[in-house]
């Protein structure tokens, strides 16, 4: 018969053996950051909390749509420009007024421009259209994620109802990163929805100034295709990062496209002066006329009832897209 202190000795063995192998996994789960968010719901709109500090807010109406402002980074700074949404930063350039920090529009639905807003003096191919906010289907915070889920109604000039969309927000932590991920849902509700080829569009962001090309601090557009600044305007590309200084640190705000988003990988309509934007039209705006460079559908055509999907998600990272494992980053992403 096996002495008790023999026993006791190999249960102490296997106790300490059973403890190593979990010890890999232990480890990996204490490198995850782990954060509180909450989320409330104002009179305007839903603010978004880690940790009891501000992340963004949903903004039900700035002027003719909803939009996110301000975002904040994980250095603690806003990552877009805060004119015309916010107040007025001398150090910002004041153009395009209709570039309101992250907002989803488009020019050229069924002959109305929801991309642009009425402004003096500005030619326009199509009358303005607005978003209106209907409701709110869900709100809800937890220990990982905060989730928005919205409806809104487009109505042309005279407030007749054109589509309507879903959108839902869903909004993460990771190492030294926060992320925000939309699924876009435009539906034909009333009736035929017609998407004219416009490179005005889709799922949009004005980056903070210092952070753009143009301002010569250090900023620059990279692509998965490896093309940087003016040379990936209109190029297919499944993320693109726009990296810069914000409060003398660099930063980044990539965005990442899931494979299920209309014509992916689509063009990007990013420009060195701050606008960064996926659309997944505009093949003859991209092409300069050329059809065949690109093979997609000029326009859209939905009949009542039918839908397009667009889903992205904007990564909000330290250093650049290397420091960041950008790559490695979007290829956890679409395997989610």
């Amino acid at each position: 018969m096996m002495h008790l202190s023999k026993m006791r000795r190999l249960f102490e063995l296997a106790t300490i053996y059973c403890c190593l192998q979990f010890l890999p996994i232990a480890c990996a789960t204490a490198d995850k950051p782990t954060h509180q968010f909450s989320v409330t719901q104002e009179d305007d709109g839903v603010t978004v909390n880690i940790d009891g500090e501000l992340f963004t807010r949903y903004l039900t109406n700035s002027a003719t749509r909803p939009v996110l402002w301000p975002v904040i980074g994980p250095t603690g700074e806003p990552m877009t420009r805060a004119w015309p949404v916010g107040p007025t930063n001398l150090n910002e350039k004041h153009d395009h007024i209709h570039h309101r920090s992250v907002w989803i529009s488009y020019e050229g639905v069924n002959d109305i421009d929801f991309w642009q807003q009425e402004e003096k003096g500005v030619e326009r191919t199509f009358p303005a259209g607005i978003q209106k906010h209907r409701e709110f289907k869900k709100i809800e915070a937890n220990d990982d994620t905060a989730v928005i889920v919205t409806v809104n109604d487009w109505l042309g000039p005279d407030g007749t109802k054109i589509c309507e969309d879903e959108r839902t927000w869903t909004f993460g932590t990771d190492v030294d990163q926060r992320w925000l991920d939309c699924r876009f849902v435009l539906t034909a509700s009333e009736g035929e929805l017609r998407l004219a080829d416009s490179k005005e569009g889709f799922f949009a962001v004005r980056v903070a100034d210092s952070m753009n090309v143009d301002h010569k601090q250090g900023g620059r557009i990279v692509s998965s295709r490896g093309l940087t600044d003016a040379a990936a305007w209109a190029q297919p590309a499944e993320w693109v990062d726009y990296q810069g200084p914000v409060a003398g640190e660099t930063v980044g705000l990539a965005i990442f496209t899931h494979p299920e988003s209309l014509n992916y990988p689509a063009p990007w309509h990013v420009r060195t002066y701050g606008l960064f934007a996926g659309n997944p039209l505009g093949e003859l705006a991209f092409t300069d006329g050329d059809s065949k460079v690109q093979e997609r559908p000029l326009r859209m055509t939905l009949a009542k009832g039918e839908s397009l999907v667009l889903h992205y998600r904007i990564v909000l990272h330290r250093g650049d897209e290397k420091q960041a494992q950008l790559a490695e980053k979007y290829a956890e992403y679409i395997a989610e």
